[in-house]
């Protein structure tokens, strides 16, 4: 029943997206202009549709859309040496990164198989390591069960740490999970009542910890991958369309539709 329940929610979250919303608008569009003589309902998906995609795919629009996001909790600041940290991150015992993805390419470095989410995750869990010395890394990320040769997304995550410095020594892994929900479930089994700090990107910090803190967690957010900075300034390219704010609003969308489908099973 809980497998059934995850896969829908994939499929129904899939078509929700911005991309295959769009086109499924344009499809059943032209569909209508040119199957049917429903020629006005035709030309409104149409330009419905193609309105939404321009909107999606604007720097300005996909911005707006992921700030508040990203500005729901600050960002670790800058570390220097010599100068005491901060309390409650001096506190903690282990630093948990959450997956993000990565390719499997022989030849070419852990580091390069990242992408740009897990890589941003784990140099600032690195980061955050080298003035921690005694605390603990948690990489997150199953493997693909159809390739079992291949390593886990967990696995390259420490290959990456180690190859940043990081003793591979200090890191634990999370392999059998699917979802940020079997990840907070998982840290709860490895790290007790202990204090850690949670990193994982930005837009996805404010899902994630409304289902660490309903797990029992309380996790001091680290909040990494950016990609609205609030101290940008306004350039006339902002009007412009481009696949990165496509990609930007997608995660907007996907994250509200995630914390909307927590929200309505009381876990928030």
């Amino acid at each position: 029943m809980l497998s059934a329940l995850f896969w829908l929610k994939k499929f129904v979250s899939f078509w929700l997206m911005p991309l295959p919303l769009c086109l499924t608008l344009l499809v059943m569009g032209l569909g209508c202009l040119l199957l049917t003589r429903r020629t006005k309902l035709g030309r409104g998906l149409l330009l419905l549709g193609t309105v939404m995609l321009m909107l999606f795919s604007n720097k300005f629009v996909s911005t707006a859309l992921v700030r508040p996001l990203e500005a729901r909790y600050p960002a670790i600041p800058e570390l220097r040496a010599g100068e005491p940290l901060p309390t409650d991150l001096a506190a903690c015992r282990f630093v948990v990164v959450l997956g993000g993805g990565n390719g499997h390419a022989p030849g070419l470095s852990a580091t390069n198989q990242m992408s740009v989410s897990a890589l941003s995750r784990i140099t600032e869990a690195v980061r955050l390591l080298r003035v921690l010395p005694s605390a603990r890394l948690i990489v997150s990320g199953p493997g693909d069960p159809a390739r079992p040769a291949r390593p886990s997304h967990a696995a390259m995550l420490a290959r990456a740490a180690e190859s940043l410095g990081l003793d591979r020594s200090r890191a634990l892994f999370i392999e059998a999970v699917r979802d940020t929900e079997d990840e907070s479930l998982a840290v709860k089994r490895l790290v007790g009542g202990e204090p850690f700090a949670l990193i994982t990107s930005a837009w996805h910090m404010p899902r994630t910890l409304a289902l660490f803190r309903h797990a029992g967690l309380a996790p001091l957010p680290c909040p990494a991958d950016y990609t609205a900075r609030a101290g940008d300034d306004l350039q006339w390219q902002d009007f412009l369309w481009d696949t990165e704010s496509l990609g930007r609003s997608t995660w907007a969308v996907r994250e509200r539709l995630g914390y909307l489908w927590v929200w309505l099973r009381g876990k928030t």
